[in-house]
C-alpha cells in the first residue's frame, strides 16, 4: 500500500495471494455446474494459479504458443468437433501433444463424451479430465466465479471500514486518533459498520478492492473506555455489513498548524491498495470538529463526483470567468468581495507587460493571501496560467 499523487496508468492486476488445487475447485460448494470426473485422478493436487480459463483450440493442431498450463483448459463443441474430424492416428497425436504440456485441468463441456485417445492421454499424463453437463459459456462463468474468490489477491490493513450512503470509506490513521469513535458516530447516524481494527482486503477485476472484517472480529468494535462492543447486538442487523467495496480512503491525523491542508477541494491524491489507486482524503482532527458530519459530507461529495459534478472546480470556473471578463467586485457575493483581488489587466496593454514580464499577456491573478495571513480565506487561484506563464 502506498500513496501516489495521481494515477497515470490503469490499475495493474496484482498476483494471486494464494494457490488453489484442482480438488479445491471441483469440491467448492459455490461451483454451480456439475463436473463429472473421467480420468487423471492422480493429478488432483495440481495447482491452478490463474482465475481465468483458457480455450486454446490451436494447441490441438500442434501450435502450443500461448498455452498457460496453470490455467483451466476448456474444450467446447468446436474443439471436440475438430478432434472428431481427424483420423485415428492424427487424433492420438493431437491428444498426446496437448496433454503432454503439464496442464492443471481439462474440462469438456456440453456433456460430450471424450474419445478413447483423449482419455488415454489424460490418464497417461495424470491430467484431471472432467465433463460438464452445461454449455461452454455457463461452465466458464461458474469456474471464473469460484477462482476469482479462491485466487483473489489479498492484504490486511489497520483501519476501520464503514458504509456511508453506499460509499465504502476506509478510515486510516495512527492508533488512538479516533477511527473507531468516528465509526460509532456514523452507526448512530444510521450507517453501517463493515470492519474495525483489521480490514481484510481482496482485489476483484476489473480493478476493485473489497474489504471485510476478520472472522474473529466480525460485528465488533473497540472503543477506549467502553471496551469491545457487538454492534449487531446493540443496533440490529441493519447496522452492519459483511463486505463492501472501498471507494474512498480517509486518513485522520492530528491537527498541525504548520501543515497546509486542502482548502478548496482541488487536490487529488490517491492511496494504492493491491495495485489499485483509491481516492485519498486527509482530514485533520482536533477538539470541536464534528467528525461524523464531516465524513457524511465527504461521502455525499463522492456521490456527486461520481455523477460528474465537481463543486470546487465549478466554483473556480465561475470565478475565472468573472475575473477574465472584468466583472466588478461589487457585483460579487459579499464573501468574495471582502477578499483582496489582484486587478485584472486586459491582454495587449502596456501594464500587462509590466506585471507579467511578457508583452500582451496578463499575470496569474489570485484571490486571498498566498502567505496565509488571512486565516478565514484560502488562496484561490482566479486565472489559470498558460504554459508560457509557468
Amino acid at each position: 500500500m502506498s500513496e501516489a499523487p495521481l494515477p497515470s496508468n490503469p490499475p495493474t492486476v496484482p498476483p494471486p495471494s494464494q494457490e488453489c488445487t484442482v480438488l479445491d475447485m471441483v469440491n467448492d460448494p459455490r461451483l454451480t455446474v456439475k463436473l463429472r470426473p473421467i480420468a487423471g485422478d492422480a493429478g488432483l493436487g495440481r495447482p491452478i494459479r490463474h482465475p481465468r480459463v483458457q480455450k486454446c483450440g490451436l494447441a490441438l493442431a500442434g501450435h502450443f504458443y500461448g498455452v498457460v498450463p496453470s490455467r483451466v483448459q476448456v474444450l467446447g463443441e468446436t474443439e471436440m468437433s475438430f478432434l472428431d474430424g481427424m483420423g485415428g492416428e492424427a487424433r492420438s497425436n493431437a491428444a498426446r501433444g496437448f496433454f503432454s504440456l503439464g496442464l492443471s485441468c481439462v474440462v469438456i463441456t456440453r456433456e460430450q463424451e471424450p474419445s478413447r485417445p483423449i482419455v488415454a492421454a489424460a490418464e497417461a499424463t495424470s491430467t484431471p479430465l472432467y465433463v460438464s453437463e452445461s454449455r461452454t459459456s455457463r461452465t466458464i462463468n461458474a469456474i471464473h466465479a469460484v477462482l476469482d474468490d479462491k485466487l483473489a489477491p489479498q492484504a490486511s490493513l489497520h483501519g476501520v471500514l464503514v458504509d456511508v450512503f453506499g460509499v465504502g470509506m476506509l478510515l486510516m490513521g495512527k492508533s488512538g486518533i479516533g477511527k473507531s469513535e468516528c465509526a460509532l458516530e456514523l452507526v448512530l447516524r444510521g450507517h453501517r459498520l463493515v470492519a474495525d481494527d483489521v480490514v481484510k482486503c481482496d482485489w476483484r477485476p476489473p480493478g476493485m478492492v473489497f474489504g471485510a472484517a476478520a472472522e474473529l472480529l466480525r460485528h465488533h468494535i473497540e472503543v477506549r473506555g467502553l471496551g469491545v462492543l457487538n454492534i449487531k447486538d446493540l443496533f440490529g442487523v441493519t447496522s452492519i455489513r459483511e463486505r463492501k467495496r472501498i471507494d474512498v480512503v480517509v486518513r485522520l491525523e492530528d491537527w498541525d498548524d504548520t501543515q497546509e491542508y486542502d482548502r478548496l477541494g482541488l487536490e487529488e491524491k490517491w492511496h494504492t491498495i493491491l495495485g489499485t489507486p483509491i481516492r485519498l482524503l486527509t482530514v485533520p482532527v482536533r477538539p470541536g470538529r464534528d467528525m461524523g458530519s464531516i465524513l457524511e459530507i465527504a461521502a455525499r461529495n463522492e456521490l456527486l463526483r461520481r455523477a460528474g459534478k465537481d463543486s470546487a472546480r465549478e466554483f473556480l470556473g465561475r470565478l475565472e470567468g468573472q475575473l477574465v471578463t472584468g466583472v466588478a467586485m461589487e457585483d460579487q457575493p459579499e464573501s468574495l468581495a471582502m477578499l483582496p483581488v489582484a486587478p485584472h489587466v486586459p491582454a495587449g496593454t502596456r501594464d500587462a507587460a509590466k506585471v507579467s514580464g511578457k508583452p500582451g499577456r496578463p499575470s496569474w491573478t489570485s484571490l486571498g493571501d498566498p502567505a496565509g495571513s488571512n486565516e478565514s480565506s484560502a488562496w484561490i487561484p482566479a486565472v489559470r496560467p498558460t504554459k508560457e506563464d509557468e
